[in-house]
């Protein structure tokens, strides 16, 4: 059986649940700023499993998304001359 660190983000299932600890490993980001974004509601939606956060693959992909996609600079479309 494979660890979840082996099996590459984009192979994995929408409905596995990644930790606290692997979300940030994920996305290369310390594991006090996605305490942090969770505590201020800004990352990824977790829920408790006993005393475990956890996500789904399938919320943390579309929370990559919404940033992708706020990040891109909004360009007004061309005026007809």
């Amino acid at each position: 059986m494979h660890s979840n660190s082996e099996i590459p983000f984009h192979a994995r299932h929408d409905d596995e649940l990644p930790t606290l600890d692997d979300v940030a490993e994920i996305l290369m980001t310390p594991v006090n700023t996605v305490r942090w974004w969770r505590q201020i509601g800004t990352g990824p939606d977790f829920f408790k499993i006993g005393r475990r956060l956890y996500t789904t693959v399938g919320d943390l992909r579309r929370f990559i998304r919404e940033q992708r996609l706020a990040s891109k600079p909004v360009i007004g479309r061309p005026k007809a001359v």
